[in-house]
C-alpha cells in the first residue's frame, strides 16, 4: 500500500514539473505579442502554439481540481492572466441580433478552389459556389483566389488582383455595392499581398480591405519533424514571420491615411495572440470577440487555429458572427453581420 502511494506521490511531482514548464512557456509566450518578428523572428515562432498551450494548461488545471490539489494555482493564474489581457481563446455566449440594413461580410481562404486536387474530389470548386451562393454576403473577400472559366461568382461589382506568374493566384472582393475606388498595396517579393475598395453604402463611403499576409506553409500531413526538416521549417517559419512584420508596416502605413469607416478581412496567418494581430487590430472591434462562439478555428489543424479575421473600425455596430466548417478548403469560411448606422 505505501508503495502505491509512494508512486502516486512521484507521479504528481512528475505531473507538477511538467505543469511548471507547461505554464512558464506560457506565460514568456504571452511577451510575444509585444515584440515585433523581425527582432528575434525564432521567438514569434512561439506565439502560434499558444492555442496548445492553453488546451494543456487548461486539462492540468482540470486534473488537480479533480484531485483537490492546490497545484491548480499555477495553470489557473497563467491562464487568468491571459483571459484579462488577450483575446479570447474560447468564448462561450454569443451575440445573435439583427437589423434590415445589416451587411453580411464574408471572408474565405478558398485554397486556389482546390485546382490542384488537395482534396480528391473533383466538384470542391462547385461545392464553393453553391455555399457562397447559399450565404449571399454582401461582401466576399477571398485570399487564395484563382482566376478559371468555371468560376460562377456572380456580384455586380468586384475587385479581382492576380500576382502568380500566370496571373491566375490572388485576391478578390466582390460586393453589391458600388465600387468607387480601389487599389493594391503589392508586397514586394511574395505571392501574398492586400487589395482595397471603397464602396458607397447610403451616404456613407466604406473602405473594406482584403489582407492575405505572408504564408507559413504549415501542413501537419505533410510536416517531417525529424532534424533536417525541422531546421527548414524553422528558418522558412522564421523567413516567414519577418516577411509578416514588413507586410504589417506596409499595411498600417496605407490604413492610417483613411479616417472613414472600414472593415478589414483576411488571412493574416497569425494567431490573435500575436504581434502581427496586435499591430492590425489596435483600435478596432474583432467580429469574433463581439459576436463570436466557441473556439473560433478557422483552420483546419489539429488544435484550434483562429488566423482569419474581420475587423472594423470602433463606430460599426457587430450583429452576429459565424465560422462555418465546411471542409472545402484547408481554411474555414467565416461570416458578419454589421451595421455602420
Amino acid at each position: 500500500m505505501a508503495n502505491k502511494k509512494q508512486k502516486y506521490s512521484l507521479f504528481n511531482k512528475l505531473l507538477y514539473y511538467i505543469n511548471s514548464i507547461a505554464a512558464t512557456i506560457l506565460l514568456l509566450s504571452y511577451f510575444l505579442a509585444f515584440i515585433s518578428p523581425k527582432t528575434v523572428p525564432v521567438f514569434s515562432i512561439a506565439s502560434l502554439a499558444i492555442p496548445l498551450l492553453i488546451i494543456i494548461n487548461l486539462l492540468f488545471l482540470i486534473y488537480w481540481l479533480l484531485k483537490l490539489k492546490k497545484h491548480f494555482i499555477i495553470s489557473g493564474i497563467v491562464l487568468l492572466i491571459g483571459w484579462i489581457f488577450f483575446p479570447p481563446f474560447l468564448k462561450f455566449s454569443e451575440k445573435n441580433t439583427a437589423r434590415n440594413n445589416d451587411i453580411k461580410v464574408m471572408s474565405y481562404n478558398v485554397r486556389m478552389f482546390n485546382v490542384y486536387k488537395w482534396i480528391k474530389q473533383d466538384d470542391i470548386d462547385q461545392k464553393i459556389f453553391s455555399f457562397i451562393k447559399e450565404k449571399d454576403p454582401d461582401i466576399l473577400t477571398i485570399q487564395e483566389y484563382y482566376n478559371s472559366k468555371q468560376n460562377k461568382i456572380s456580384y455586380p461589382y468586384s475587385y479581382i488582383v492576380s500576382k502568380s506568374k500566370k496571373k491566375k493566384f490572388g485576391l478578390a472582393i466582390y460586393s453589391k455595392f458600388k465600387i468607387i475606388n480601389k487599389g493594391s498595396l503589392d508586397f514586394k517579393q511574395s505571392a501574398n499581398n492586400a487589395i482595397f475598395i471603397d464602396i458607397l453604402k447610403g451616404k456613407d463611403t466604406v473602405r473594406v480591405y482584403n489582407l492575405h499576409l505572408q504564408s507559413l506553409k504549415i501542413n501537419p500531413r505533410k510536416e517531417n519533424f525529424g532534424e533536417k526538416n525541422s531546421e527548414k521549417l524553422i528558418a522558412r517559419l522564421k523567413n516567414g514571420f519577418k516577411k509578416q512584420a514588413s507586410q504589417v508596416a506596409v499595411f498600417l502605413d496605407h490604413e492610417k491615411k483613411w479616417n472613414g469607416k472600414k472593415v478589414i478581412c483576411g488571412d493574416f496567418n497569425n494567431t490573435a495572440f500575436s504581434w502581427v494581430y496586435r499591430q492590425i487590430s489596435k483600435g478596432k472591434k474583432d467580429a469574433f470577440e463581439e459576436a463570436g462562439i466557441g473556439f473560433g478555428k478557422s483552420f483546419n489543424y489539429f488544435f484550434p487555429m483562429r488566423i482569419d479575421f474581420i475587423l472594423t473600425d470602433n463606430k460599426t455596430q457587430i450583429h452576429n458572427f459565424k465560422t462555418y466548417t465546411p471542409k472545402y478548403s484547408d481554411h474555414f469560411p467565416i461570416m458578419s453581420r454589421i451595421n455602420f448606422e
